[in-house]
């Protein structure tokens, strides 16, 4: 893949007639439908508005929530919940504020400590004491945050290629990302997303959705940052991370070093053939092997 490599031409820009908005959820409906599991989806309430929530697997299995990257919303784990979902019962997570199903009318979700909350009371909605926890990129930081916010209630953490979790992200990432930020659509989002993956074949369904996304409008992003050494040092919950073996986010040698360092009862690993922005979707047999491994 090169990043220069023109739009499809299929994605229409949002509008104030609200066609983008009923693309986008098609789009967001057709990679759903990908999910190889029954699924339910629920609108929990909160202070916050109301967050969606697809679950599957058996009732009485082990609880674990999905906390999805940036952008990708609760969907992208398609290729994952039909393992996961043998022997937990799997909550996957639309972030409030983010792309998605959820809706942010309620107080604004505008940093960590109101992450925290509302991620409180999810756990109050959904009737768990407490859960295992799996967060690929953003996703990831809120889930190693919450850990560190609430370790009674998390069982297990499995955090994948997370971002700004141990080290920050490359420069290059950054700069690349920043014209999304200042004037998102979706051929930069394609273009962005074509560059990070660097050939690595991207399931075109949810890329149609991500881009789809970049042009419906969301919150502010809370800004990550690293959390307290001293927090991480403190922590006592099992952690695994798992890195992209061909992430351009970071330099995953560092991340890996500075996690063990921090966190010395962590287990790390890497996804091999997988770039930051193809986990889950890509390549999964791997990854589904080592979640299930570490969260049994």
């Amino acid at each position: 893949m090169t990043d220069d490599r023109a739009p499809d031409p299929g994605l229409p820009p949002a509008d104030s007639t609200g066609q983008g908005h009923v693309e986008y959820f098609a789009a967001y409906d057709a990679v759903l439908a990908q999910w190889p599991v029954a699924v339910e989806s629920v609108d929990l309430p909160s202070p916050y508005g109301m967050t969606r929530v697809h679950s599957c697997g058996p009732r009485d299995g082990k609880p674990l929530i999905l906390l999805h990257g940036s952008g990708a919303t609760s969907t992208v784990w398609f290729a994952n919940v039909g393992a996961l979902g043998r022997a937990h019962r799997v909550y996957a997570i639309d972030i409030i504020g983010n792309a998605g199903r959820s809706v942010n009318d309620g107080r604004p979700v505008d940093t960590r400590a109101r992450f925290m909350d509302w991620l409180d009371g999810l756990f109050s909605g959904l009737s768990l004491d407490g859960a295992s926890l799996c967060g690929h990129s953003y996703g990831g930081w809120l889930a190693l945050n919450y850990a560190l916010h609430a370790p009674h209630r998390v069982h297990k953490l499995a955090l994948l290629d997370p971002t700004d979790c141990f080290t920050g992200l490359r420069l290059s990432y950054r700069l690349r990302a920043v014209p999304i930020f200042v004037r998102p659509n979706a051929a930069r989002m394609r273009a962005f997303l074509y560059w990070e993956t660097a050939g690595i074949p991207v399931d075109p369904a949810w890329l149609r959705l991500v881009c789809l996304g970049a042009e419906v409008p969301r919150a502010k992003v809370v800004m990550p940052r690293s959390p307290d050494p001293d927090r991480l040092r403190a922590s006592s919950v099992p952690t695994l991370l798992l890195l992209a073996e061909k992430s351009r986010a970071h330099d995953i040698r560092k991340v890996s070093a500075k996690a063990r360092e921090l966190m010395p009862h962590i287990v790390t690993a890497v996804l091999p053939a997988v770039s930051h922005h193809s986990v889950p979707t890509e390549n999964p047999a791997h990854l589904n092997r080592e979640l299930v491994e570490f969260l049994s």
